[in-house]
């Protein structure tokens, strides 16, 4: 059991994105609930870049409330950057990574801060029905969590998010990572700790469209893969050896067979197609390469995860 403290403070760390119209709805939803759980809270925007009237409405909404903070960037850094500002910049005992959008209800911050209590330091949501995403995207979604979690020794839960309660020690372990391309889920699961699931259903998003499409969850699964896992590396050196022993045992039956009934005309055909074959399997090794020198390159530059161009936050001005 953790031992409750009311002078213990929750934060919670909001991304936006072009969310114009919902903010102040989340506000008042989420004021509500954090009112009823008797910690003091603080709720950090993260504004990622936006272009619509996300940043005026933050600056509105800071100056009506006092727990408010307000994190702008310079441009669009993505929401992986923009989680680990709001881990950054937190100051509560534990946070909460949560959508504005209102998918993410925030009725389970409750729960979540009732199992943080139990002793549990991460406590995370589980979308246990995912009618809402079209079938396309929950076969996908099903294929990548199988992917990543046989060919990685960090597993993470299936259908779960960045929604979750993370308590201040695991905070600290995060921020001590220095990696810049960040897959937030697996980072919240490398760290370990004693963690629990909590089952919802995802509603409707309350306004606005989803800034995911299939291209950057194409890019975002890659992402995930490649910074926790080797395989697409080593998993050439078998297929390599698998086409030597092939090719070595098919070298042999020509051999005989050459012996035994004398000098075939080669076939045009067959030679082609072991030419396109291995050309093609050749182009995809450089490419998974490409993949993984690119990203090491990019950690070797040691570029900042995000640029700030602004903080709002009344106790630091």
């Amino acid at each position: 059991m953790r031992k409750k403290n009311s002078n213990m403070l929750i934060s919670l760390v909001v991304p936006v994105y072009n969310e114009s119209g919902v903010i102040q709805l989340f506000i008042d939803q989420v004021d509500l609930i954090l009112k009823k759980i008797d910690y003091k809270y603080e709720i950090i925007f993260i504004d990622d870049g936006s272009t619509d009237n996300t940043s005026l409405e933050l600056e509105n909404i800071y100056k009506s409330y006092e727990n408010i903070r307000v994190i702008k960037f310079s441009r669009n850094f993505g929401k992986e950057a923009a989680i680990s500002a709001g881990i950054d910049y937190s100051n509560g005992d534990a946070l909460i990574p949560i959508d504005v959008d209102m998918q993410d209800p925030p009725e389970l911050i409750v729960d979540f801060i009732h199992q943080w209590q139990a002793g549990y330091d991460v406590v995370y949501g589980i979308r246990e029905d995912r009618a809402l995403d079209n079938i396309g995207k929950r076969i996908t979604s099903r294929f990548f969590y199988s992917i990543f979690n046989k060919i990685s020794k960090t597993k993470i839960p299936y259908n779960v998010g960045d929604y979750r309660l993370i308590d201040r020690k695991v905070i600290n372990v995060i921020k001590m990572l220095p990696e810049r391309n960040r897959f937030m889920k697996g980072l919240f699961s490398w760290v370990g700790f004693k963690s629990i699931g909590i089952p919802y259903k995802r509603p409707e998003r309350s306004s606005g469209k989803t800034k995911w499409n299939y291209w950057k969850l194409w890019n975002f699964s890659i992402d995930g893969i490649t910074g926790f896992s080797t395989a697409p590396l080593k998993i050439w050196t078998y297929i390599g050896g698998v086409i030597s022993i092939i090719s070595f045992f098919y070298a042999l039956l020509l051999i005989t067979k050459v012996t035994i009934s004398g000098i075939e005309v080669p076939g045009y055909t067959s030679t082609l197609v072991a030419i396109l074959f291995l050309g093609g399997l050749q182009l995809l090794v450089l490419g998974i390469y490409g993949e993984y020198l690119g990203r090491i390159y990019e950690e070797s530059k040691s570029r900042p995860i995000y640029v700030l161009d602004s903080i709002l936050d009344k106790n630091n001005k």
